[in-house]
């Protein structure tokens, strides 16, 4: 006798493959720039919260399943995320931002013609904010397009199509932030740490220099000495502070000082993972920028 069995139990019966595709990102600038260029029925996410450092994290079990079930993994690099190196090794669902061929990267170290205050510390290793440089971030798009096209090469139209709209909206927001910054091009300000200069030198910005390279090393004695100085023969309108990291320094370098003090993001911390949100992003430190210096 012919036995009907419904089509939601042959679901249970049969082997069935998920079509889902997973960009996982080691941090949210990342995330933000992936979502622009995935399909709509794909999902971008990030390993990292925006208030921890990639700088001393540690991997957690959860982590490593997120590592191994998604599609494509995209990741500055060891100057960045030392801890994803042994995980990732090997790997052919991997970008490695820092190895994208023709990326110009900064090496800490370059001084760009400023005196940063940086008490003669040389890296050598590269400065891994490409997120905020249009012209890096323009490279970063392009290189995670031919990586999701080389993964999924049937929906490559889709992905083409996506890389267009991205430097279409792209273009429309640095020639906003152009604008936007013009007037305030030759005021000079200081950061709290060396994390704007891809955005600094594409824009033309006058930064006379940062507390410190990394957030998690204190500036010494002699870069607050030689900045409260300066502070105070050139009357700079500004210092940047950071949302993860308020450091007192920087209310005692500006106290008795005609310096304001602003706030700069440099991963988007409050800002929803979006449509646009990486455009958003951008604006946001243009503007931040410019409510301080004009203050």
């Amino acid at each position: 006798m012919y036995r009907y069995i419904p089509i939601l139990a042959l679901t249970t019966l049969l082997p069935f493959k998920s079509q889902a595709f997973e960009v996982l990102n080691s941090i949210k600038p990342f995330e933000m720039i992936s979502h622009e260029l995935i399909l709509d029925d794909q999902t971008a996410s990030s390993l990292l919260s925006a208030n921890a450092s990639p700088h001393d994290y540690a991997l957690k079990p959860s982590d490593v399943k997120k590592l191994r079930s998604s599609e494509l993994v995209i990741w500055f690099g060891s100057d960045l995320e030392s801890f994803l190196e042994k995980s990732l090794e090997g790997k052919n669902n991997v970008l490695e931002i820092q190895t994208v061929p023709g990326l110009a990267l900064r090496e800490y170290g370059d001084e760009d013609g400023h005196d940063h205050g940086h008490e003669g510390h040389h890296h050598g290793s590269y400065d891994p904010h490409v997120w905020l440089g249009p012209a890096q971030s323009r490279q970063v798009a392009k290189a995670i397009t031919a990586k999701l096209i080389e993964l999924d090469p049937k929906n490559e139209a889709g992905y083409l199509a996506k890389l267009k709209a991205f430097e279409a909206n792209l273009d429309a927001t640095e020639t906003k932030i152009q604008q936007q910054l013009k007037p305030i091009q030759s005021e000079g300000y200081y950061v709290f740490h060396d994390a704007y200069g891809y955005f600094e030198s594409y824009f033309d910005l006058n930064n006379l220099g940062h507390f410190t390279v990394s957030p998690e090393r204190k500036p010494g004695a002699k870069t607050l000495i030689s900045i409260k100085t300066t502070l105070r023969e050139q009357n700079v309108k500004c210092v940047f502070a950071e949302p993860q990291y308020t450091p007192a320094v920087i209310q005692s370098v500006t106290r008795g000082t005609n310096t304001s003090i602003g706030t700069l993001d440099p991963l988007g911390t409050d800002i929803k993972v979006a449509d646009g949100s990486y455009f958003t992003f951008l604006e946001s430190i243009s503007t931040n920028i410019v409510d301080c210096m004009t203050q």
